[in-house]
């Protein structure tokens, strides 16, 4: 989600190993990786299927918290899980219209962030979204530690975003240095999905070591891929070789989510989520090791 946000909390390249990757800013990424795409095999290595009533396991997630903007003017307050639950197979994520503190709308924003971390994978999330104007509900990762920078040094990979005034619109975006919103040069694409408040669909991105694919219900649409065009990448446009992590939200208003308006009704909104997988290729250590 188009934040600007500085973490700095030690990362876990998975969810049990307390050590960041080594990487070097300034020499060239993404070139020299070889590898048959339709050959990976992957393997399940994380995921929630939130078939618990209750609260989100707290083994697997935690909360950012606060109501002071988040560098976009968003108009709610994140508590410390009041507003998401686990029911009847799904997790929910509601968006209130009511006072904390200073704000007059709450929600939540739930984070993998030291529970569930990783550096290349497939990540599959099954939603369905809010569809309150004013609403902006994102399925998104940003590093574990900032070891580029803050914000957009490190990164950011939106797998999506929808903001309910763009009804039925998908957005898919990465951030990075020379890529981002604040310049208006990120990189990304918006498609047309049909009735994504009453049906669910499984957004997904499969993340290697030279590209980011975007996937709507298994159909491919969008790659993010910088040795395409450019002889020597560097961190500036591809800080994607450290640790990322999830985070599940929904924002109102805002600088994009709040741009015609917010609603007066139809507050309580809510995103579900059906299943969030974390898949890892077996290949994947060779690949890196055999870099050319």
């Amino acid at each position: 989600m188009r934040k600007i946000t500085i973490l700095s909390i030690f990362l876990l390249i998975t969810a049990c190993t307390p050590k960041p990757v080594i990487v070097t800013p300034n020499t060239c990424k993404s070139l020299g990786y070889s590898y048959e795409l339709d050959e990976l095999t992957y393997e399940l290595v994380w995921s929630d299927e939130f078939d618990v009533d209750g609260k989100p396991n707290p083994d697997k997630w935690g909360y950012d918290v606060g109501g002071s903007g988040w560098g976009n003017r968003e108009l709610q307050y994140y508590t410390q899980g009041d507003n998401v639950d686990v029911r009847d197979g799904k997790l929910i994520i509601e968006a209130r219209k009511e006072t904390f503190s200073a704000n007059q709308f709450t929600s939540t924003r739930l984070v993998s962030r030291n529970k569930g971390d990783w550096r290349y994978g497939k990540i599959e999330v099954s939603a369905k979204l809010p569809n309150t104007l004013g609403s902006w509900s994102a399925i998104w990762m940003l590093p574990t530690v900032s070891q580029y920078g803050g914000w957009p040094r490190s990164g950011e990979i939106d797998i999506m975003e929808y903001v309910v005034q763009d009804m039925n619109i998908i957005h898919g975006t990465v951030h990075t240095s020379k890529y981002n919103h604040i310049d208006g040069t990120q990189q990304g694409f918006s498609k047309g999905v049909a009735d994504v408040s009453e049906t669910f669909n499984t957004y997904a991105i499969e993340w290697l070591p030279d590209q980011i694919r975007y996937y709507i219900n298994g159909e491919f649409v969008y790659r993010f891929m910088p040795g395409l065009y450019l002889n020597c990448p560097t961190s500036q446009h591809w800080p994607f070789d450290i640790p990322f992590h999830v985070i599940l939200n929904i924002a109102v208003g805002g600088n994009w989510g709040g741009a015609k308006g917010v609603a007066e009704d139809g507050w309580p909104t809510t995103m579900e989520i059906d299943y969030v997988r974390v898949y890892q290729a077996t290949q994947m250590e060779d690949i890196i090791n055999n870099r050319e």
